[in-house]
């Protein structure tokens, strides 16, 4: 009798089946669509190709490319095609590596042609001609000695170096063969590179290989696959609308930021405009937070080396570390972060149950070493000022003050408009710190906080840091991306390398727990997802400019300055525009500064005692009292809308 081993299914329905049936014929067997549509299994918690045989009871699920997990394999099996198309095209060709990214793909690649726009639409012509083939990705397993002796009669030196990471010799490692091409890859793969419809490579730019600018630069091709036409069709509009609204170009256009090169990459040069929406903001957010409960605090720039050897910034982070600089005989360093600075300042008194919780808050400039390879804009920057936050409380305390900052969070990312957030609670991950019970209960009273919320959650098993689990929240701009801004995390490390301790009602000493707490992230970063999100069209609360007032001719610039004098008595921010150009010059001006509002001024409005008003994207709004505009600007400020 054959032998028959069981299926269990998502939806909690299982189904015996012959021991060794593939994940392909499982899935056949409930739908030939479904079947069709599939690209990859998780068999028992691992992702695996379709064609892996199944040998005892097992859980299956299947995802589509409308799953996270079957975009990923869809674009991993994406750049394996590239590769073999540039293979193809340039037999020389040496490979580095090639994940999948948030969207689409990339490969490092290293040829003796500068490639070019031409080399790219050749390549992804080359792309389809393989895909029209139709080979499938076979996976096959070698001894590393195997693999080594593979990878040397290729001569390609990067994979060899990736396999001498591999420690032992009698480890398998796995190599996936797609027609004539063969890749170093721990998979999974699609079943066929037919399934690679529609394909259009983006850019290509310089990359060191393993990030490291001592070696050698390879070409870092990036593209984008996707089953349909229509999907690629709608990516690349979303692509030309992201390049309207990137914040470099909107930066520039507006006179916000800048950035020198020559003077230090990865500093924020901020100019007056860009400087008034930082104020804006900043204003905000103290007085927010001193009216829930937090007190604020400055603290240095920079400490003594042994600071950071007892934080265990040194032993974890170093890396990201500027080097240190050498006063009195001591190294200092500046901070990449803030919290042993509050730690110092919790430390320099005896604390009772009496006090706490203690909330503190800090915008605080921290300074990071980021390769210049990864640096972009406002978004990854070497010198950024955290809005930085923590929490020192009891055991008891820890479920009230999570669901506080919860609520906190929420009402400041929905106060700058962003109404879609998604909350993910973060796990305990592999060489963390920490009792596996501390864990647990730190775990459940993050759930616990947002359960009491009513807000839905997905679990990040084991995505949590090594010193605490945390809940990140990701919020969706006007594109529909997602970005992390906020960030609860437990930090069961610092307490204890600094001594922490607080006078418990029973008169004993006990470790307070610390929480690290971020509400917008980092200045510089909110500031360029805000530009991208609003396109540069900040609402009049944000905007650095909340009118522009312009006079038809010269002969009103008195009735202009009269209006200037009025609307800077309500602190408003104001542009009183005196060029001696035209009318219809100076409104397509500041419509392209995108200031939301102007006031036209000539020779009706003065007889009048009125003022003319334009909004930003609308155009003439009609005439208005001065009083009732400022009326009417205000509540929009006021309301932030």
């Amino acid at each position: 009798m054959e032998d028959k081993i069981l299926i269990s299914f998502p939806d909690g329905n299982s189904k015996k089946f012959p021991k060794g049936v593939t994940a392909f014929e499982i899935v056949k067997s409930i739908s030939n669509r479904l079947a069709e549509e599939t690209l990859v299994a998780e068999i028992n918690g691992k992702v695996k190709d379709l064609n892996s045989k199944i040998t005892t009871d097992s859980s299956v699920k299947f995802y589509t490319f409308d799953d996270p997990k079957g975009k990923e394999v869809y674009w991993h099996s994406s750049s394996h095609l590239m590769a073999h198309a540039v293979q193809s095209i340039f037999p020389e060709a040496k490979f580095g590596v090639g994940p999948a990214i948030d969207a689409g793909f990339y490969y490092d690649i290293d040829i003796n042609t500068k490639l070019t726009e031409t080399d790219l639409d050749n390549i992804e012509k080359k792309m389809l001609e393989i895909s029209h083939e139709n080979n499938s990705f076979q996976r096959v397993e070698l001894l590393k000695e195997e693999a080594i002796q593979f990878f040397k009669e290729k001569g390609d030196q990067y994979k060899l170096e990736i396999l001498s990471d591999i420690i032992r010799d009698e480890d398998q490692v796995s190599l996936y063969h797609e027609g004539s091409f063969t890749d170093l890859c721990t998979g999974p793969h699609l079943p066929g590179a037919g399934k690679i419809k529609h394909v259009k490579l983006l850019t290509v730019s310089g990359s060191y290989w393993r990030g490291d600018e001592k070696n050698k630069q390879l070409q870092r091709i990036y593209g984008i696959t996707f089953p349909k036409k229509k999907q690629l069709d709608d990516y690349l509009t979303f692509l030309e609308e992201a390049k309207k609204r990137d914040h470099r170009k909107l930066g520039k256009q507006l006179d916000l930021f800048s950035i020198h090169e020559e003077a230090g990459a990865g500093l924020i040069y901020w100019h007056p405009k860009g400087s008034r929406i930082r104020n804006t903001i900043e204003t905000f957010w103290r007085k927010e937070h001193l009216d829930n409960g937090y007190d604020l605090l400055y603290s240095p720039h920079m400490g003594k080396s042994w600071l950071w050897e007892k934080s265990g910034h040194l032993g974890f982070y170093k890396e990201s570390m500027y080097s240190p600089m050498k006063i009195d005989d001591q190294d200092y360093y500046v901070k990449p972060m803030n919290c042993p600075f509050h730690i110092m300042i919790y430390k320099s008194q005896l604390r009772s149950y009496r006090d706490l919780p203690l909330r503190w808050a800090e915008l605080g400039t921290v300074y990071r070493y980021e390769k210049s390879g990864v640096l972009h804009g406002l978004l990854r920057v070497r010198g950024f000022t955290q809005d930085d936050a923590h929490i020192f409380c009891t055991h008891d305390q820890m479920e009230s003050e999570i669901i506080e900052v919860v609520r906190f969070s929420r009402y400041m990312l929905k106060s700058f408009g962003f109404e879609e957030l998604a909350f993910y609670v973060a796990t305990k991950p592999e060489g963390s710190v920490g009792d596996d019970e501390t864990w647990e209960t730190a775990t459940s009273s993050l759930k616990h906080a947002l359960e009491k919320e009513n807000l839905k959650y997905e679990m990040d098993e084991g995505g949590g840091a090594f010193y605490g689990p945390k809940i990140d929240i990701k919020i969706k701009d006007a594109l529909n991306r997602e970005w992390q801004l906020s960030t609860v995390q437990f930090d069961f490390n610092l307490p204890q390398r600094f001594e922490m301790k607080y006078i418990g009602e029973d008169g004993k000493e006990h470790q307070p727990f610390m929480v690290h707490r971020a509400l917008l992230g980092s200045i510089e970063r909110f500031m360029g997802i805000l530009i991208e999100h609003y396109g540069g069209s900040f609402p009049p609360w944000l905007a650095p400019v909340q009118v522009a007032v312009i006079p038809v001719s010269q002969n009103y610039f008195e009735y202009g300055k009269l209006v200037v004098e009025e609307l800077k008595k309500h602190d408003l921010k104001i542009e009183f525009d005196q060029r001696n150009e035209k009318i219809g010059y100076k409104i397509r001006d500041w419509e392209t500064q995108k200031v939301p509002y102007m006031i036209i001024v000539g020779e009706k409005e003065k007889e009048s005692n009125l003022i003319s008003v334009r909004q930003h994207k609308k155009g003439d709004l009609g005439s208005f009292g001065l009083t009732e505009f400022i009326d009417k600007l205000q509540f929009e400020i006021n309301q932030k809308n």
